[in-house]
């Protein structure tokens, strides 16, 4: 028992130190790209504006590849949170212009959409815990369904967002003193939010018993079942928290764009799970962290940054974005090749 004890201990030292050497190798590449970028410019890309710019762009992504996070370390997908983006905008526009209080609307329309996304994807994980159906099959049909949801409650319009206090969710400034110092106009509202989620869970993955049984579950699902971890309500709750951050996100998004709009999210679960992926996030489960996939949604929010800057056609920054994940998969391949061999 001793030994398997202390064989244990070693495997989880390896598994930490591996993780660790993943982040900081991501760190390391974005880190060069960025000099690298920044001296192309003449300093203008690290210029605070640009760089406050940036953080703004991926908030949204950020928050949905950080619930995306927790379904892939079990070993799941959800396919559906781009459909619910949309989704829960509209439920949130048509929320706030049916309630004429200006604050008790904001208040409502936050619930709604947080608890519908929720809502979600309890329906999501329903059939993976109770019927063992693939998450990739659960997942693809409420993408379907939530998208044509929100066109059937908008009829195909958008739904414009009349609502100061809730529009300052997306383009609101806050510590604008603070902001001076450093010669811009205070830290938006979406960037403070993204912080306080990625945070937030990066504490519950990494800190808490849940976190440690989603972890568990990932790695052998029968070695977590025969431990006696509660499999069926930790996956469930993977799920729900995935739907309620695709909420979230949906909230700055129409919150930006003051109006919620039936066509938003189209390929956002794609640019999700390749923030997790670039992150370090292992699809096979059992393997990755929040801040790596926060280093990853801010790698892809760089790239794209830079293209745009370069004037690339969208067409080929999709192709540009699929390679990159292709290499951050096969980089992950070999380094895992490299450890087994020692």
């Amino acid at each position: 028992m001793a030994q398997a004890a202390a064989a244990a201990g070693d495997a989880l030292k390896r598994k930490g130190r591996a993780s660790l050497y993943r982040i900081v190798g991501i760190i390391v590449g974005l880190v060069v790209l960025l000099v690298a970028v920044n001296v192309a410019t003449h300093g203008d890309f690290l210029a605070p504006g640009n760089v406050l710019n940036i953080l703004r762009q991926i908030a949204v992504n950020a928050i949905l590849a950080t619930g995306q996070t927790f379904v892939i370390i079990t070993a799941g997908i959800d396919l559906s949170v781009g459909s619910l983006v949309a989704l829960t905008g509209v439920l949130m526009a048509g929320t706030l212009a049916g309630i004429h209080t200006p604050w008790l609307a904001v208040l409502v329309a936050i619930v709604v959409g947080i608890a519908v996304g929720g809502g979600a994807g309890a329906i999501n994980g329903t059939p993976v815990v109770k019927f063992g159906l693939p998450p990739f099959i659960t997942t693809l049909a409420m993408m379907l369904m939530a998208r044509g949801v929100a066109f059937m409650f908008t009829n195909g319009a958008p739904i414009e967002i009349d609502n100061a206090g809730f529009n300052d969710l997306g383009s609101g400034l806050l510590l604008p003193t603070l902001g001076r110092l450093v010669h811009i106009p205070g830290i938006p509202v979406p960037i403070v939010i993204m912080v306080a989620v990625v945070v937030a869970a990066s504490f519950v993955l990494g800190q808490t018993r849940f976190g440690r049984y989603v972890y568990a579950i990932g790695g052998n699902e029968e070695a977590a079942r025969l431990s006696g971890i509660a499999v069926g309500r930790v996956k469930l709750g993977v799920y729900i928290i995935s739907g309620a951050l695709a909420g979230l996100a949906s909230l700055l998004l129409a919150a930006r764009l003051n109006s919620g709009i039936p066509q938003s999210g189209l390929g956002y679960e794609l640019q999700s799970i390749a923030a997790v992926v670039v992150g370090g996030t292992s699809l096979m489960g059992g393997r990755g962290s929040i801040g790596g996939t926060f280093v990853g949604a801010l790698l892809i929010g760089v790239l794209y940054n830079v293209m745009n800057l370069l004037n690339v056609q969208s067409y080929a920054q999709e192709v540009v974005l699929g390679a990159v994940i292709l290499v951050a998969v096969l980089l992950d391949e070999l380094r895992k090749r490299y450890l087994a061999a020692r």
